[in-house]
């Protein structure tokens, strides 16, 4: 005998949960993005973080670390935060185009103008730290450019500068230029200069202003004048990432030179970028600025009134509190002469530390040349080191650097320069 089963009972609300979760998983937009890594540098990191061995040494990221490989806050900083906290400020927003005395001394730091009409025609804004600094350029240039300008970069440059640029919409215009001889540990400089009379008028060429990241090799100041007079042949758009300024030499005018001696040079379209990262130790405040130097005052309120739009739609606005304690350095004499003091003692033990790393490699019976490491600057060393070497030394000896060879001078100190040394030696003398 036929029996009917009686049908279930379905409540209506888990019918209607039913029928939303199919039409999620019909139309779920997310379903076939795939995972992908970060850069090789914050990759780097994450596999330091995971490895266990105590004796580890990370010599990636470029952050200054003190002999005991402990963060460093500057005596120049500390003092400028208790004049903070003493002042009992408030968290208002801060301008879109960012702090006013934060921006009109960042704009001396970086340009000390000769006159009042060459600080006039200086457009600048509050960014957040390089990075940002350096995206909202990309964005206005890309906005404000022909369609079809094309970028140069050096090569090799900062893995995040292709990033930025792609983001900001520069894709399949970027192109690159020669400038790290391989063979010597130096700067192409003839190919370099070549390379520049051959660029398209009106592109973009990015330079760096000192302490060139990943080689450390910066062009002297004759070569930086042909430089000069190459670019302003070709009516380039010159872009200058500044993210050590007195990091690399201890001497913020120094540093600077490049880019003041292009200003100061009739004919130049100059962009400034400005990190204070590394120089002021304020890498988690994301502080920095943006400068376009146009041809007048008024051409300045008009870039600078297109950049606010920019960061509007962007970010809104940049945070506050580093830039107070910049601010606060940069005018205030004797906080601003402490920093020079703690800036000169960074610098300093950065060129100690290559001192003492060459020295080690040919107390661990190394016989190469490698005097490429004293004779780069700043806080990374292009090592010459093959991407097979690397990873042994990340394999066997738990020694991170990245794979073409750049090592951050401020991971070294008195306690691992030793170890480091004879696993450099042993990779390359095998």
């Amino acid at each position: 005998m036929f029996v009917r089963k009686a049908a279930s009972f379905v409540p209506r609300t888990q019918l209607r949960t039913f029928a939303v979760t199919q039409n999620l998983q019909n139309s779920q937009p997310w379903k076939s993005i795939e995972p992908i890594g970060l850069d090789a540098i914050k990759q780097l990191t994450i596999a330091f973080q995971a490895d266990t061995n105590p004796n580890k040494i990370l010599l990636g990221e470029g952050v200054y670390r003190d002999d005991d490989g402990k963060p460093v806050v500057l005596k120049s900083i500390r003092e400028a935060e208790k004049i903070l906290y003493e002042k009992k400020l408030d968290h208002e927003y801060a301008p879109v185009t960012g702090v006013a005395s934060f921006c009109k001394g960042s704009k001396k730091f970086a340009f000390d103008p000769k006159n009042q009409e060459q600080d006039d025609r200086i457009a600048t804004v509050q960014t957040l730290s390089g990075t940002g600094s350096l995206r909202v350029a990309a964005a206005f240039l890309n906005k404000f450019l022909p369609k079809d300008t094309e970028v140069y970069f050096p090569d090799p440059t900062w893995g995040n500068h292709n990033s930025i640029f792609n983001d900001a919409g520069f894709n399949g215009r970027i192109k690159k230029y020669p400038y790290f001889d391989a063979k010597t540990g130096g700067l192409a400089a003839d190919g370099f200069l070549a390379a520049i009379e051959k660029m398209p008028k009106g592109s973009v060429i990015l330079l760096h202003a000192c302490a060139h990241n990943p080689t450390g090799v910066d062009p002297t100041r004759e070569v930086w004048k042909k430089v000069s007079k190459a670019c302003k042949d070709r009516e380039l758009v010159v872009f200058f990432d500044s993210a050590y300024q007195a990091f690399a030499t201890g001497n913020e005018v120094d540093d600077a030179w490049a880019y003041r001696y292009f200003v100061e040079e009739d004919g130049h379209q100059v962009i400034v970028t400005q990190s204070y990262a590394k120089n002021f130790g304020l890498y988690g405040e994301r502080t920095g600025a943006l400068h376009v130097v146009t041809g007048s005052k008024q051409e300045a309120t008009a870039v600078t009134s297109q950049l606010a739009v920019i960061i509007r739609a962007m970010y809104s606005s940049p945070p506050i509190f580093g830039a107070r304690v910049v601010s606060t350095v940069l005018n205030d004499e004797n906080l601003l002469k402490q920093w020079r003091v703690d800036v000169k003692e960074m610098a300093d033990r950065i060129r100690k530390s290559r001192e003492a790393l060459v020295y080690e490699l040919h107390q661990a019976g190394s016989k190469r040349d490698w005097s490429h490491i004293t004779d780069q600057i700043g806080m990374f060393a292009f090592t010459g080191l093959t991407p097979e070497q690397v990873e042994r030394l990340i394999k066997e000896q738990n020694i991170y650097m990245t794979k073409d060879g750049r090592m951050s001078i401020s991971g070294l100190n008195t306690k691992n320069i030793k170890t480091v040394a004879q696993a450099i030696h042993k990779v390359t003398s095998e």
